[in-house]
């Protein structure tokens, strides 16, 4: 049984919070690109913030590229770690699982959609928080599977 007095229960509450806020954070991230280069998807907002209406501006896209790709893995996260603590897992274990994947999404943001750097920074901002939602996901089946 997974209680509220968990720590590991707690770590994954207090990552996925972060993690929450990080994606509204995406938003005002793109709305602020879209602001300081008047350039917006719409026209009515084109005409309320004298810009213009231009579905392919790199700096725009590069955001809201970030911004979908939390949108891809987050959730798949919050469904994966909640799943993973039914396993009893250690907490020391799955806090360090916790941080670190939310540590490598933020930092994802940071290579990708703030200060853009060279690959393979992305790609390993990315590929640390996959590989942990893939361990804990097997872990997930092995576990439940094994008491079939």
């Amino acid at each position: 049984m997974v209680a509220l007095n968990d720590p590991a229960v707690q770590s994954y509450i207090l990552y996925s919070g972060i993690l929450a806020l990080k994606v509204l954070i995406m938003a005002l991230l793109t709305a602020r690109v879209r602001f300081a280069k008047k350039i917006f998807a719409n026209e009515e907002d084109a005409k309320t913030s004298k810009g213009r209406v231009k579905l392919d501006d790199p700096d725009v896209e590069r955001v809201r590229r970030a911004h979908l790709n939390d949108l891809e893995n987050i959730p798949a996260f919050w469904i994966l770690g909640a799943l993973y603590l039914t396993t009893a897992p250690a907490a020391a274990w799955a806090t360090f699982l916790f941080r670190v994947y939310t540590a490598s999404r933020i930092i994802h943001t940071i290579v990708y959609a703030v200060k853009p750097m060279p690959q393979p920074s992305r790609a390993i901002a990315y590929f640390i928080p996959y590989l942990i939602m893939w361990y804990m996901g097997i872990k997930v089946i092995s576990h439940y599977y094994g008491a079939m």
